[in-house]
């Protein structure tokens, strides 16, 4: 690009979608920094039946020479006489908008910088249109619209669209669109002093002496918003016996608010929606993450002990695998994001601890009634007294198994035959149960897993259409504010017993496994390896090796690595060296994790991957995602999916590798009141194929 070129950003959509009002108004807030100028597409048209021609002219006569750095001269056209008039000239400026039905056509496309595409419903578009240019545009209304819609069968501009706008959609919509750009990697730069406007913004904290029921407040305060977060440590019970802080914090937030947006990433590109205005991102997931996330943009207010200071919360999928030495899987055509999340700018965190609720808000120092509406109402929920939300009949699931026992058993000899030619050390394998059921609510499917199997990485991630609901006992990764890094790896489990001496004597079954040590130092290995690439030299320790932690429903043995972040580094890129976790992967992870595509054959979605927050103040604190049910709706009913899985050594039994598959099951399921589905054949196990 020559460097007196401009940055050229058009603005397209339909007649009366509202692009000239929201071009011009966005080049007077960037006039504030910046030289802008503004070209008029409707000005070039060559009639009533001139898109296809006029589109033509823009590009050669007025996109060509800015593209080149020169000034575009052109010729208006004339509507009372119908031809062609004064020449015109638009200027090399900063930045250019190029406004009308058009501007961002595919043979313009590849010119432009940033496309932002404009929409409104079809009666909104006509009354616009008509109200602006009066009874002069009536008996042409519907011309025009047929070359519209023919020029729209072939193209797709609005697909191609970095930002999409809904048009008429309130005041707020140019600032909007302006922080939007500022996000897109080719006009961060010339934004810059945009961008840093954004950084003055303070975290309020409200505290109150209180302890109320977190589902009554979860349901009091998020029961009706379209995409919510609770990350639950519903095991509380440990805020008081643990001392590495796993159970002390409950975080709540939504998408609600001043600066509430909801992203979801699919291959390769992150869309990120805040009310009107939907981002387009199109680059690497954790290059995006970093950006938004890793530059420790606000410090932590006084005496509060958490180390979320508002941010994003949600989840990160198992497929994210694809940039991190993983290949990509063929998805259903329904698959989940490969991440989803919510940028919470205003949170409830409860202290289990200390018996206290936080309200956090972000605020710019102005004032903001609906940030002071929600804290009048997040006061009173946490006042109200009351217990949990009634509970609600659920249907009752039947699940299918992916796999029979006899597959499973098969893919298991399958998988030590690559541990026998070198190829890997150990394979975490996973299979899954489905359901399709009616309807069914993800928070009291939720409030039933909470009750029966306790967590402390336990939580419930709502999106428009689907739900995650999660009683993970495993941290995945936690970074703190100041650099500290820890991984709690768990590989490992027996089921727990009624009978006391039962549970007693499987406890220590475990603790004496060779094959459980096995897997577990493994996996303690791989990821002393994985932080060491960020870590100061000599700071990786481990600080408890092959523990055994008690739960509702299991034994796990559980180990711990702590180290120190090397100044510099980005912090997404030691969420990326480690990602996917080890313990749902195996080792070596690459290696590995190809052949778990040949075995498995299918995308894993949320589950195997991380959940939890990435805070403004630079921490993060990440589960990952097992003992987790996944509901997505489907034609009004709900899919319900459980993934479940364990460790293949050489010397794993195949046998006791299906019990351990359904011992990680039966938390889930019998929260539901379901059984492990019985195997579709009883036919014996076929021979192991090689490994695709």
């Amino acid at each position: 690009m020559p460097p007196d070129a401009p940055l050229l950003i058009a603005v397209d959509g339909r007649s009366g979608a509202g692009k000239t009002t929201l071009a011009l108004e966005l080049a007077a807030l960037l006039r504030e920094h910046h030289s802008v100028s503004v070209f008029h597409l409707e000005d070039i048209y060559p009639g009533w039946d001139g898109l296809a021609a006029g589109t033509a002219r823009y590009v050669d006569r007025v996109l060509l020479p800015l593209r080149a750095g020169r000034p575009a001269r052109w010729n208006a056209w004339d509507w009372i006489e119908g031809r062609d008039g004064p020449d015109r000239t638009t200027a090399v400026a900063e930045i250019v908008i190029l406004e009308g039905v058009g501007a961002a056509a595919a043979a313009a496309r590849v010119h432009l910088d940033a496309v932002l595409w404009v929409e409104a419903d079809a009666a909104v578009r006509h009354r616009s249109a008509l109200r602006r240019d009066g009874d002069s545009y009536a008996p042409f209304w519907q011309r025009w619209a047929d070359q519209e819609s023919s020029w729209l069968a072939g193209d797709d501009p609005r697909g191609a669209a970095d930002v999409v706008v809904q048009g008429h959609a309130g005041a707020s919509s140019p600032h909007a669109v302006l922080l939007a750009l500022t996000a897109l990697p080719s006009c961060a730069a010339l934004l810059a002093p945009e961008r840093a406007a954004r950084r003055g913004l303070t975290v309020d904290c409200e505290r109150l002496n209180a302890s109320p029921d977190p589902a009554a407040l979860y349901a009091a305060l998020y029961g009706e918003s379209p995409a919510a977060v609770w990350l639950d440590s519903s095991d509380a019970a440990l805020a008081h016996r643990l001392t590495d802080g796993r159970s002390r914090f409950s975080i709540m937030g939504d998408d609600g608010g001043s600066y509430g947006q909801q992203a979801l990433h699919r291959d390769g590109v992150t869309e990120i929606t805040a009310k009107a205005v939907t981002t387009r991102i199109r680059e690497p997931f954790f290059r995006w993450l970093d950006d938004v996330w890793g530059r420790r943009a606000v410090r932590l207010p006084e005496g509060f002990d958490c180390g979320f200071g508002l941010g994003w919360l949600g989840y990160l999928g198992y497929e994210l695998k694809r940039e991190t030495g993983g290949r990509s899987s063929p998805s259903p055509a329904q698959a989940l994001p490969d991440a989803a999340l919510v940028f919470a700018g205003r949170a409830v965190v409860i202290d289990h601890a200390q018996d206290a609720v936080f309200l956090l808000t972000l605020t710019d120092g102005r004032q903001d009634p609906e940030r002071e509406e929600w804290l009048a109402k997040a006061r009173e929920a946490v006042r109200a007294p009351g217990g949990p939300p009634p509970s609600s009949p659920l249907p009752l699931p039947r699940f299918t198994a992916r796999d029979t026992r006899g597959g499973y058993l098969a893919k298991v000899r399958r998988a030590q035959a690559e541990i026998a030619e070198g190829n890997t050390y150990e394979v975490c394998l996973t299979t899954s149960l489905s359901a399709d059921v009616e309807r069914f609510d993800p928070l009291q499917a939720y409030l039933r897993l909470r009750t029966t199997s306790p967590a402390p990485f336990a939580h419930l991630l709502r999106f428009p259409g689907f739900a995650v609901a999660s009683t993970s006992p495993e941290r995945f990764l936690r970074v703190t504010a100041d650099g500290a890094l820890r991984a709690e790896p768990i590989k490992g489990t027996r089921r727990r017993a009624a009978d006391p001496r039962e549970d007693a004597g499987l406890r220590e079954d475990l603790r004496t496994s060779p094959k459980d040590l096995a897997e577990n130092i493994m996996i303690v290995d791989l990821l002393r390896n994985d932080l060491s690439h960020h870590a100061i030299p000599g700071s990786v320790t481990v600080s408890r090796l092959c523990d055994i932690e008690t739960y509702a429903t299991v034994h796990q043995m559980v180990s711990t690595i702590d180290a120190r972040l090397r100044p510099g580094r980005a912090r997404a890129a030691v969420l990326a060296s480690a990602f996917p976790a080890g313990s749902m992967t195996g080792a070596p992870k690459i290696s590995t994790m190809a052949i778990l595509d040949g075995l498995e054959g299918l995308p894993r979605g949320p589950y195997s991957g991380a959940a939890g927050y990435f805070s403004l103040t630079g921490a993060t604190d990440l589960a990952v995602v097992i003992r987790t049910l996944v509901l997505q709706e489907c034609d009004g009913a709900t899919r319900l999916t459980l993934g479940v899985g364990g460790a293949i050594t050489a010397d794993s039994d195949p046998e006791d590798e299906w019990d351990e598959v359904r011992t990680k099951a039966r938390g889930v399921l019998s929260a539901l009141g379901a059984e492990f589905p019985h195997d579709r054949a009883s036919a014996p196990a076929p021979a192991p194929a090689p490994a695709a």
